[in-house]
């Protein structure tokens, strides 16, 4: 087929995977035997490029080519009504959107590194030069592995800072058009609320709620529930800490290297100047809510 196209574009070439490839003005695509062709812009008409298209995959060389499994992924995902006809699974899976700080990785390293991380190689959907999607099957993760533990990883060997949004695992194909988008798109709004690394799609509910409520009514929960506490940054960080800490009072002094009768102290103020303990777990939920809805 390469031979057949270079007899019409004079400035086809194949792209090094290696990398030494630099050339500017180039249309990429990915062919049936996963070749990765380059055609200068000026012989391209739009016309060309819509024909290229329905036989090659539109490809960006800055990005891994995809494997055989990530290509019938992304297939699957794009047919938006697939049927397990299509699409056997072999497993249960998730989505697991992530996100880069931009210019610190390669995503050929990264991928690199996450498939040293499982005990077999899982597919990587990029979306960009900084962000995808990992698509995990039970069976090839490895129990004791956490995302955590991942960050950790890549930040002390690669210095790297990232982001993970870990979906549910699901069992079918049905709809997975408009979970692969809805994922990515509540990553990109929670990651907005929360400088928390890794946030599961449980977490994800507040930040999500208070995201589609209305502005003046966010205003008015925030004003409501914080009171004079409103723009008293040391003890909403306090209030923080204590619901991230599961409302435990010594993880909580640890965290924030207080002694513990201090923190019990400025509880029992917040309880005295509000009326809201947030030792109980549902006067813990609204004050949490207000603090999103204040950010």
């Amino acid at each position: 087929m390469i031979n057949q196209l270079r007899k019409v574009y004079s400035t086809l070439i194949v792209h090094n995977k290696e990398g030494s490839n630099s050339e500017q003005n180039y249309k990429w695509f990915v062919t049936d035997s996963h070749e990765v062709i380059g055609i200068h812009e000026d012989e391209l008409t739009p016309k060309d490029i819509s024909l290229l298209e329905t036989f090659m995959i539109p490809y960006n060389v800055e990005l891994p080519v995809l494997t055989e499994e990530e290509e019938k992924w992304r297939r699957v995902i794009q047919s938006k009504e697939p049927t397990e006809s299509e699409f056997e699974l072999e497993s249960s899976f998730r989505f697991v959107y992530f996100s880069i700080s931009e210019n610190q990785i390669s995503p050929n390293l990264f991928n690199d590194a996450i498939h040293e991380l499982f005990a077999k190689k899982v597919p990587i959907l990029w979306q960009s030069g900084r962000e995808g999607v990992i698509i995990e099957k039970r069976k090839d993760s490895d129990e004791n592995l956490s995302y955590e533990q991942i960050i950790d990883v890549l930040m002390s060997d690669l210095y790297v800072n990232i982001n993970f949004f870990v979906g549910p695992f699901k069992d079918d194909i049905r709809e997975i058009y408009d979970h692969f988008e809805t994922l990515s798109n509540d990553a990109k709004t929670v990651f907005a609320y929360t400088n928390r690394p890794v946030v599961s799609y449980v977490d994800a509910i507040p930040y999500l709620l208070i995201h589609q409520t209305e502005p003046a009514l966010r205003e008015e929960i925030s004003k409501t529930i914080l009171q004079e506490y409103l723009d008293d940054e040391d003890t909403l960080k306090m209030l923080e800490t204590f619901v991230q800490c599961n409302l435990n009072i010594s993880e909580t002094a640890k965290e924030l290297y207080m002694h513990r009768n201090s923190l019990q102290y400025r509880l029992d103020r917040f309880l005295e100047k509000t009326g809201i303990d947030v030792r109980q777990f549902q006067h813990a939920m609204p004050v949490y809510l207000a603090m999103l809805a204040r950010k």
